[in-house]
């Protein structure tokens, strides 16, 4: 019995259920009615397609070929937000973050939530967020927060910041911002920005703060009393406080033999340990209190400071920048008694405005996105010539580094892409 009919029956349904794309192949007979089924060709087609004989089909397909997986699959395993989350505060620590800044997860859909394609963009507007949804994007990194200001409500016939929200909600994406943590951290934004004249010796141009206290301690208490004061009692009430340390030695001094005590405590502790000094008028009399600094990251901080290895003219650097931000165009204010032909030997940087971070900074060149008219003024006054790029335009070329680091320290499960769509609302015309 020819069975001919039965698998050709079998390869159409298998091909008609699975949507693959197939290509009109020369191995069939000219007139074979198969070879007319296949009509018409495309770009997206079968490795290897032939009959062996009359009554076989055979269907050979290169492994890596797309269309064995199902419509809209992805290749990327995936990680929980969680861990995501965690990648990237590695990253860019948020307390490295300035104080008036709000990053991190900004917007959580409900749990769980498995991210397996992430989108980078400078600014989340609008048509970023539909670009993250047309893409099937599980999370998207804004570099600047998409929240800053309180939201007072969330409407989807709101403000555009609001149907951002009430979208991404819906469309279970979640939201991350690292902004200022991104730009005082080593290897960030403005490292980046540092790079766009040439060599040089870079450093902060202050330092960010540990995150937390050395040895945790937040104050010290010190005071002194004579040999003839039991501080048996004292010494273990304070040894029992949780959150203090207690220290102590035996020390001589022109009015005799004292005891000075050092007694180390976190902020939570200070209350207590304070009451129970209180109580004893002359322990409190020689009583001080120091607040503990936490200790500054050498290599972290905002803004930077760079020392060029070869000294450029104003000129050179303005056509380096434009290369390095890939613009066509950037606005430049020359200091006092500078011409095109003036050697930039030092040049400082502030990724987004750079106003509050660059003022009264020497520098033979300023490189920030916009500072205020009367900052400028200022510092063209002294000799410093100032380049001003557009703020978003002085940190989006970044996010091509960024995505690099996000693929290895994701383990390369997650899809990492940039926006398209995102720009400056700004341009030059």
């Amino acid at each position: 019995m020819d069975d001919s009919p039965f698998f050709l029956s079998v390869f159409l349904s298998f091909f008609r259920n699975t949507r693959i794309p197939i290509f009109h192949s020369p191995s069939l007979p000219p007139r074979s009615p198969l070879r007319m089924l296949l009509l018409p060709p495309t770009s997206r087609c079968l490795s290897a397609f032939s009959l062996r004989n009359s009554n076989r089909v055979r269907c050979l397909v290169h492994p890596s070929s797309p269309i064995l997986r199902p419509r809209n699959s992805r290749t990327h395993s995936g990680m929980e937000l969680r861990a995501v989350v965690s990648a990237l505060e590695k990253l860019a620590p948020p307390s490295l973050a300035e104080s008036w800044d709000n990053v991190g997860l900004l917007v959580e859909p409900s749990l769980p939530l498995i991210v397996r394609s992430m989108l980078l963009t400078n600014d989340l507007t609008e048509a970023v967020l539909e670009e993250a949804l047309a893409k099937k994007a599980d999370f998207i990194l804004s570099y600047h927060p998409p929240i800053f200001k309180a939201l007072k409500r969330l409407r989807s016939t709101g403000g555009w910041k609001e149907r951002v929200i009430v979208k991404a909600l819906e469309g279970r994406v979640a939201v991350y911002s690292p902004h200022t943590a991104c730009d005082c951290v080593s290897g960030g934004v403005n490292d980046w920005l540092a790079k766009a004249i040439g060599p040089a010796s870079v450093s902060p141009l202050s330092h960010s703060l540990s995150a937390q206290f050395p040895g945790a301690w937040a104050h010290r208490l010190e005071f002194s009393v004579g040999s003839e004061m039991d501080l048996g009692s004292i010494l273990a009430e304070l040894n029992s406080l949780q959150g203090a340390a207690v220290h102590s030695h035996t020390a001589r001094s022109s009015s005799g033999e004292q005891t000075r005590v050092s007694v180390n405590c976190t902020a939570p502790a200070l209350t207590q340990t304070m009451q129970l000094l209180s109580r004893e008028s002359a322990i409190y009399r020689t009583l001080q209190v120091l607040q503990l600094s936490k200790p500054p990251i050498p290599d972290a901080g905002p803004g930077r400071m760079c020392t060029l290895n070869d000294p450029v003219t104003i000129a050179t650097a303005v056509q380096r920048i434009k290369t390095h931000l890939r613009l066509s165009h950037v606005r430049l204010a020359l200091g006092a008694h500078c011409t095109l032909d003036s050697l930039v030997k030092s040049m400082a940087v502030c990724a987004g405005s750079g106003s509050s971070v660059l003022n009264g900074v020497a520098a033979d060149l300023y490189l920030t996105g916009e500072m205020s008219h009367h900052d400028v003024l200022d510092a063209v006054a002294v000799g410093t010539s100032v380049v001003l790029c557009d703020h978003s335009n002085s940190e989006r070329g970044f996010l091509s580094e960024l995505r690099e680091a996000l693929t290895g320290q994701l383990q390369g499960k997650v899809e990492v892409q940039l926006s398209e769509t995102d720009r400056d609302p700004l341009e030059i015309v």
